[in-house]
């Protein structure tokens, strides 16, 4: 017998066993137990609820965005003004980071990997991206600033990061 996408052939050619018999029309002989692989993927549970909420900042911040350039009477850009351009960038920031975090942190959480870690690195990411818009428009070369956009910025990456390594260990 050989094996062809999950189903048998007897070497002959002859009719498929098994899950294509079904759709074949053709007998199958008696069925073989099914071999489980130990390495089982998971939904991923815990970054699916964290990625919905994320969502929901990420279209705050768009509306953040439309707000300030209806008021701004810009149609796009940021019309050179300041203050819209630090919405913009928190927007776009938001949307480069956040989804490249997500799928590793995600691949981590469906091999099996640690749900402690899964929670620490998705909290990280959660916070760091809340504290980033507020430093963006905190006073420059204050505490604030440094503390919410550079504590957000290195909360962000420490999540993609740590997320990274643990999915190679995991998977080596």
């Amino acid at each position: 017998m050989e094996r062809v996408c999950g189903a048998s052939t007897d070497a002959g050619g002859g009719a498929p066993s098994g899950a294509l018999a079904h759709w074949s029309g053709a007998a199958a002989p008696a069925a073989e137990p099914l071999k489980r692989k130990t390495n089982r993927v998971l939904f991923p549970v815990t970054t699916s609820i964290f990625a919905a909420v994320l969502a929901l900042v990420y279209v705050v911040l768009a509306g953040w965005v439309m707000a300030g350039r209806t008021t701004k009477h810009t149609l796009e850009g940021d019309g050179g003004d300041p203050e819209l351009q630090k919405r913009v960038r928190a927007h776009g920031n938001f949307g480069e980071y956040v989804p490249l975090a997500l799928i590793v942190i995600g691949l981590y959480e469906g091999g099996g990997g640690s749900h402690g870690l899964v929670l620490a690195l998705l909290w990280a990411l959660l916070i760091g991206r809340l504290l980033h818009p507020v430093g963006l428009f905190a006073r420059p070369n204050t505490v604030p600033m440094f503390a919410c956009r550079g504590g957000g910025m290195l909360l962000t990456l420490l999540s993609i990061a740590v997320g990274a390594v643990a999915l190679i260990v995991a998977h080596a």
